[in-house]
């Protein structure tokens, strides 16, 4: 979610990162970063592969993974290590894409085209090749600067079948500023999204920017019901006031006192009716379940809500639920757990991101289910 409150601290000002294993040689960096080609179709090992899919899933809005791997990757190692996702899906990576300026761009690899930028990827390749993240494949897409973006990770013996990066499900097109990677198993699809913030007028990058969204979303829910589907990331909405800590503080919220002519786009943007409406349309035409709210029915004011605003100011305790997972009904009887791994005003258990990380585990298929994917 946008922090409109707070600016970003600038990836230059940050310290030198200290990694438990460094990629020291140029031929090593190219090796991991060869290992982690963006890559639309399987190869032949990933056409080998067993049946053996994914069951443990983690979304996390990283506030830019530069950062984290400069000032917080020992905390997100430990994390990973200590629930061992088979998926990661990576929202707000904030590296652009490859390509020199004002040229053809590469959403689906790093910028490297100046020093800066190559010692930015080497940062960064080196975070990807320390344990146990060498045990992943990486897939991108990127925006043309350092914005938005979101990032896959698949462990390298549940590789997908195919993996695309629009909602029109065409393997070379990305989507404007990356938010989208759609990777596509046996027997499910796992769509992991960077939703555009709603902002707080009616100006095509802000609320026309979220409709056009919402509607193309609906639409690709509608149309892959061919097989059960788990959506994933920043979804920048909290859909009902349980999701939210202060209900009442986020309906009447106002940017320098502008309010909507129209009163259901009036509030902080992730809380207003027309977002909210919208998104329970897309989960009831989606046939979707949000997998956190199937086994949590009450409100949880510690634990229950993903992104925090900051510590100092006005929104100092006011949190919202805006990272989900959601679910093909097909799904429902298979969660087996749905958690947020942050609480507290303070941010614990965030990462150094403004978002906590959420997981999803789903119990395996039973051998009845192998015949009725779709």
């Amino acid at each position: 979610m946008k922090r409109f409150f707070k600016p970003i601290e600038k990836e230059g000002s940050a310290k030198k990162p200290t990694l438990s294993v460094s990629v020291s040689s140029s031929s090593e960096q190219n090796g991991a970063a060869n290992a982690n080609q963006q890559e639309e179709k399987g190869d032949d090992n990933t056409k080998s592969k067993s049946k053996e899919e994914p069951l443990k899933f983690v979304t996390w809005n990283a506030n830019s993974l530069l950062l984290r791997a400069k000032s917080n990757w020992p905390q997100f190692t430990k994390f990973v290590n200590s629930c061992d996702p088979d998926v990661i899906s990576i929202q707000e990576v904030r590296m652009p894409a490859a390509g020199s300026k004002g040229g053809p761009k590469n959403p689906g690899e790093l910028k490297d085209d100046t020093n800066t930028f190559r010692e930015e990827k080497r940062i960064m390749m080196t975070a990807l090749a320390t344990p146990p993240f060498g045990n992943y494949r990486v897939w991108w897409s990127l925006s043309d600067s350092k914005y938005a973006g979101t990032a896959l990770l698949v462990k390298k013996c549940m590789q997908p079948i195919k993996v695309s990066f629009s909602l029109d499900k065409t393997a070379s097109k990305h989507e404007p500023d990356g938010r989208v990677i759609l990777a596509e198993f046996e027997t499910f699809r796992l769509l992991n999204t960077y939703s555009p913030n709603n902002g707080w007028k009616d100006e095509e990058n802000s609320f026309q920017r979220r409709r056009k969204w919402d509607k193309r979303i609906l639409e690709f829910v509608v149309q892959s019901s061919d097989k059960p589907l788990i959506w994933c990331g920043d979804l920048n909405v909290s859909h009902e006031e349980i999701d939210v800590t202060h209900p009442d503080f986020f309906s009447s919220a106002k940017l320098n006192g502008y309010v909507p002519p129209n009163k259901e786009d009036c509030g902080q943007p992730g809380f207003t009716l027309a977002e909210r409406k919208r998104f329970g349309n897309i989960l009831r035409e989606g046939r979707l379940i949000d997998a956190y709210r199937l086994l949590h029915k009450e409100k949880d004011m510690e634990r229950g809500f993903s992104w925090s605003g900051h510590p100092i100011g006005k929104y100092r305790g006011k949190r919202m639920r805006i990272d989900y997972f959601t679910i093909s009904e097909k799904l429902k009887e298979r969660v087996v757990a749905c958690e947020m791994h942050g609480h507290g005003i303070e941010l614990e258990g965030f990462l150094g991101s403004d978002h906590c990380p959420v997981t999803l585990e789903l119990s395996p298929r039973s051998p009845d289910s192998d015949s009725d994917i779709s």
